[in-house]
């Protein structure tokens, strides 16, 4: 359970920077996508805290009973989704707000640039959290292995995006290319917060105390 939490940790640390970076990438542009991005990073940094946060009580507290554990894993859940559904919203609302008159454009360099490292490493702890589930299947590293999938998934689309408004940034297809980008990142929140809710991979589920 150690180098699990510490994973998370890790993970946690290295996902601070991402909000951050992605906030001053959207000063430069004019990129919905990007807009999305930071606001899909932000609720998945919260997500992984949230995680992190109820591995590390549930193994420094090993005396915990079944009915405190659950609460711990209602919080936690709940938080997650919470985080997601609100995420998501923001971002059909900036889409919709965007869809009459925006036109992509601006420098959109360092937000593709962050992209790619950001599929780099979301591929890297995709791969660590698969290793760990085949080790030992627990619900916490399950629902992480989750959760980096679709941030690969969607750090490809934001790059894709991307791509296309620095590279034909005045072409008409461009402006749906960009503004499909964040629908889609707001499509895979609310999916994300609905398979939290209906309880189909739960963060964590009660198992007996270890020897």
């Amino acid at each position: 359970m150690a180098s699990r939490e510490r994973t998370l940790l890790i993970a946690l640390l290295l996902s601070l920077w991402a909000p951050l970076a992605t906030g001053a990438a959207v000063l430069m542009s004019r990129s919905t996508t990007q807009v999305a991005d930071f606001v899909r990073r932000s609720a998945e940094l919260v997500a992984v805290a949230l995680t992190w946060a109820v591995v590390r009580r549930l193994r420094r507290r090993g005396d915990l009973d079944v009915a405190r554990r659950a609460r711990l894993e209602r919080v936690a859940t709940r938080g997650v989704a919470v985080a997601l559904m609100v995420s998501g919203a923001v971002m059909l609302l900036v889409a919709a707000g965007r869809l009459h008159s925006f036109q992509p454009g601006g420098d959109v360099r360092l937000g593709l640039a962050i992209a790619v490292a950001g599929l780099a490493t979301n591929g890297w702890f995709w791969r660590r959290f698969a290793a760990l589930a085949r080790e030992r299947p627990d619900a916490p590293i399950v629902a992480q292995r989750s959760l980096y999938r679709a941030k690969v998934a969607v750090d490809a689309g934001v790059i894709a995006a991307l791509v296309t408004v620095l590279v034909a940034p005045e072409h008409p297809a461009t402006r749906w290319v960009d503004l499909g980008g964040s629908v889609g990142i707001a499509l895979y929140l609310g999916w994300s917060a609905w398979r939290t809710l209906a309880g189909h991979e739960p963060l964590h589920r009660p198992s007996p105390r270890a020897p």
